[in-house]
């Protein structure tokens, strides 16, 4: 059995009111977090805190049993990484300032705007991906350590310098973020992909496509999949290959030959994890992680205005 990934951690959502519960998972959901865990007792946070570690958890300050305002200062004693965001009613924003020096990662006013949940969770997410990263990073470099060594097996080589992103590459496996490999033709970079999955832990499938030569809607059709009737010939549903994908790696090799137009599309993939099936007017959430490959220099191309400076961002 895997090992779980930092990247699937839950998310987790504390308090006593159940439609608040309910309505905030749902928003969450629609947005692609995949997992939640709904606490509607106080009391029962930091148990399951020892039995299942939180990639983020909304904490309501007001609650019965034990208050939000009394669970922050323990929690952040005990768990220093985790981002915490607090929910309050209006007339409680001073309370949630005061929260926000006592170490909260950032506090919400209740009925929660979903824009305003959502860029707020996401952003959270984003930070603990990093903070885990940079942890690991810094524990590889100190330490000079291996692991996972089996995972390179297929890659034989006695150079320093691939020891070293044998290391960097067990250090970003555990993170959500989207990898970029790069360099020549033959060297390597599929089986790097292949690494980095194996390292993730995650549970879903490897799936892979070459881009190259792919125009934008056959590019769209490949990726997102259509609805039946979207264009001539579509007789039936496809679920495109992020959907194949889910819950593990998407990799996609040759990414330096993708159009203006794909390249968009998959910029608003890997910045909103959403996605349009073709033919569809229905957002799904995505929650594979997306590794992409390249011969081409990118540096070179965003000069030439040939690949988009915020997508290699």
């Amino acid at each position: 059995m895997k090992e779980q990934s930092p990247a699937s951690w839950p998310v987790f959502l504390v308090d006593d009111d159940p439609s608040v519960l309910h309505a905030t998972a749902a928003v969450l959901h629609s947005a692609g977090v995949a997992r939640i865990e709904s606490i509607d007792d106080s009391r029962k946070l930091l148990p399951a805190l020892e039995r299942q570690p939180a990639s983020t958890i909304l904490l309501d300050l007001f609650m019965p049993h034990v208050s939000g305002n009394e669970l922050l200062p323990e929690i952040v004693r005990l768990y220093p990484q985790l981002p915490i965001i607090v929910m309050t009613a209006a007339q409680d924003v001073e309370t949630a300032v005061l929260s926000m020096k006592e170490g909260a990662f950032d506090y919400l006013v209740k009925p929660v705007e979903e824009s305003r949940l959502v860029a707020s969770v996401r952003h959270a997410l984003e930070v603990q991906s990093l903070r885990r990263e940079m942890g690991v990073l810094k524990h590889y470099l100190l330490s000079d350590c291996l692991q996972h060594g089996e995972a390179f097996a297929g890659i034989v080589t006695n150079s320093r310098k691939m020891r070293a992103l044998f290391q960097y590459i067990e250090a970003v496996a555990v993170s959500a973020e989207p990898v970029l490999i790069s360099g020549e033709t033959g060297a390597g970079k599929e089986m790097f992909a292949h690494a980095l999955h194996k390292l993730s832990a995650l549970p879903g499938p490897f799936v892979q496509v070459n881009v190259a030569g792919l125009d934008d809607t056959l590019f769209s059709d490949t990726l997102f999949g259509h609805r039946k009737g979207a264009f001539t010939g579509a007789d039936e549903n496809r679920a495109g290959l992020i959907a194949q994908a889910s819950g593990g790696t998407l990799f996609l090799d040759e990414i330096g030959d993708l159009s203006m137009a794909s390249q968009v599309k998959l910029l608003r993939l890997l910045q909103e994890h959403m996605y349009f099936p073709l033919g569809s007017d229905v957002a799904r959430p995505s929650d594979a992680r997306v590794v992409c490959a390249t011969n081409h220099n990118l540096a070179q191309l965003m000069r030439q205005n040939q690949f988009r400076s915020d997508l290699f961002f």
